[in-house]
């Protein structure tokens, strides 16, 4: 454990990423292989289940000590995590505690008593922690509280995260997947594709995926392949290469997702590696009659079968992240899987064949087997002839229901990850609305001391006397400022709040954003009756008062301009 803290401080410590990747090799090659599995589940950011909650720390704290609970409050208002609070927190009042009634089992607190023996982070993670989440609460306060005695206390920030399940470390994927390419000579291909199997840490798991590889490739069974992903378009950089060397296909809103069939089944990933078949049953269905052994990569999509274009991006929201899809949901938002890649074909890996050789195959995969084919579309490409037409075919895009164009190289191979050059993605502009900033919340991590959260509100002008016009709420934003302005609009919105909601402020309806946003629908979960999809704040409009600002009524008119929206639950 006292190896994995002091792997944890020093990447905390370190922006450069050649030192960070040296610093995860040298750990992972040189501890078990059970501390490796866990260190990696940490690093790379895998969901785990929480054992303890930021707030049972924080009660527990509090009902062995003398602070007060404002005092804690205060004190959690500045760091804005209740696990960091109890750390920084626990030299103050160490020295003052109160024993708790009850006392811990005494398996747990011979196992607190081992931690002087230094023992691995595994034991801590299968066996310690779990020991203590499993208790009733009196017990569980008197081995929280033994267990803070006992550990350094430069460890308890590092135990509580572990234990509420809130641990963060600025390492990016790339990072780690690198750092075991060079410790265990192996592609970092490989490490992704190997990595894209369900994990659960253990020694057997870490094992598997740092063996050599082997040259003859086997089923993969139920894995999907790392995604390849486009970069933003850089026009400029493209001019000089022939624009017949490219096709420009439509970029569907929906969800990236690979359909894998195999002899064991059909499985359906998303591209954030969840497994998706109980959402979409009747694609798994569909791909049932697909050959074995094939594996596409393209989008989930919500497309009626006699509509010219998809549903928009809030009917296929319905649907996702649902145990079971019942009938009618199915049939008001009817799912389709556009394929724009085989990547895979009756067992052969195609990714390294130009893209051209991959959808000649694709297209030519049968599906007259099919019971209902056409939830199976082939996304059209067409070769770019000059590159004076590409914001013509954008803009056709757009109108056919797409958010925007890929481009793609004819002769690129499938790689893994954001690689440039190959594939780029030209969106449509974004939709802006100015509207007014009126409350404000503060962040968390590093920017808990700093209002970085804001709300903003459009004008409801339907009242026939200005006066009776009224700001109401549109959407919520946190980025798209620089940290001079973070800092100057923290400054103002001190000066100038007008009440206080627990954490959130309402301020002096004065200044005012464009905020942009990738799509806008009818919703009757939100008080303004609209919906947004990722707003961001675009600049900061100085040069508008609150009265310019824009209405309900215009934000109706972007509604209107778009596809037949759907109502949000």
């Amino acid at each position: 454990m006292q190896a994995f803290a002091a792997l944890i401080e020093d990447l905390d410590a370190t922006t450069g990423s050649k030192r960070k990747v040296a610093l995860i090799r040298a750990f992972l090659t040189s501890q078990p292989a059970a501390d490796g599995a866990w260190a990696l589940q940490l690093l790379i950011g895998q969901r785990r289940r929480r054992l303890i909650t930021g707030r049972r720390l924080r009660e527990i704290l509090l009902s062995c000590s003398v602070m007060p609970d404002w005092l804690f409050a205060e004190c959690h208002g500045q760091v804005g995590d209740s696990a960091e609070t109890v750390a920084l927190l626990w030299p103050q009042v160490q020295g003052k505690l109160t024993e708790p009634a009850s006392t811990c089992p005494a398996t747990v607190r011979e196992g607190i008593a081992a931690i002087a023996n230094d023992p691995p982070l595994h034991w801590w993670m299968d066996t310690l922690l779990p020991s203590i989440a499993s208790l009733d609460n009196a017990q569980q306060s008197a081995a929280m509280l033994s267990l803070w005695q006992h550990c350094d206390p430069s460890q308890h920030l590092l135990i509580n995260k572990l234990l509420t399940g809130g641990f963060r470390i600025g390492v990016a994927r790339g990072l780690v997947v690198q750092a075991i390419a060079s410790g265990f000579d192996l592609e970092e291909t490989v490490v992704l594709e190997r990595l894209m199997a369900p994990q659960s840490p253990s020694a057997a798991w870490f094992t598997q995926l740092t063996v050599a590889a082997t040259a003859s490739r086997t089923d993969r069974g139920a894995i999907p392949y790392p995604f390849f992903l486009a970069s933003p378009l850089q026009l400029e950089a493209l001019r000089d290469s022939p624009a017949t060397d490219w096709w420009v296909e439509h970029k569907w809103d929906g969800i990236r997702g690979q359909l894998i069939r195999r002899a064991s089944g059909v499985f359906l990933w998303s591209r954030g590696e969840e497994l998706i078949n109980t959402q979409f049953p009747e694609l798994v269905t569909m791909a049932e009659s697909l050959p074995l052994n094939t594996v596409l990569d393209g989008e989930v999509i919500c497309w009626p079968q006699q509509h010219r274009q998809p549903l928009p991006f809030s009917a296929l929201q319905r649907r996702l992240g649902r145990q079971q899809v019942g009938r009618r949901l199915r049939s008001e938002c009817p799912a389709a899987f556009v394929a724009y890649d085989l990547l895979e074909h009756e067992g052969e890996d195609l990714r390294n064949r130009p893209l051209h050789q991959r959808r000649d195959q694709l297209q030519g995969l049968d599906r007259s087997a099919m019971e209902e084919p056409w939830r199976l579309r082939w996304s059209e490409a067409d070769p770019l002839q000059s590159w004076d037409e590409l914001e013509e075919l954008r803009n056709r895009a757009v109108a056919a229901g797409a958010e925007g164009v890929m481009l793609k190289h004819r002769d690129s191979p499938y790689l893994s990850g954001r690689k440039r050059g190959h594939w780029w993605k030209h969106k449509r502009d974004p939709m802006a609305l100015d509207s007014v900033l009126i409350y404000a919340q503060a962040g968390s991590g590093r920017r808990a001391n700093l209002f970085t959260d804001y709300t903003f509100a459009l004008w409801d002008r339907t009242a026939a006397e200005p006066e009776q016009h009224r700001l109401v709420t549109f959407a919520k934003a946190y980025s798209g400022l620089n940290n001079e302005e973070i800092l100057e609009l923290d400054r103002w919105i001190r000066g100038h709040t007008r009440e206080r909601f627990g954490p959130a402020r309402a301020v002096e309806p004065q200044q005012v954003f464009e905020i942009g946003f990738e799509g806008i629908q009818h919703s009757r979960r939100h008080k303004c009756g609209l919906a947004v999809r990722f707003p961001r704040i675009l600049r900061w409009r100085r040069d508008r008062t609150a009265e310019s600002a824009d209405s309900l009524g215009q934000a109706m008119e972007l509604v209107n301009s778009t596809t037949s929206p759907t109502p949000a639950d």
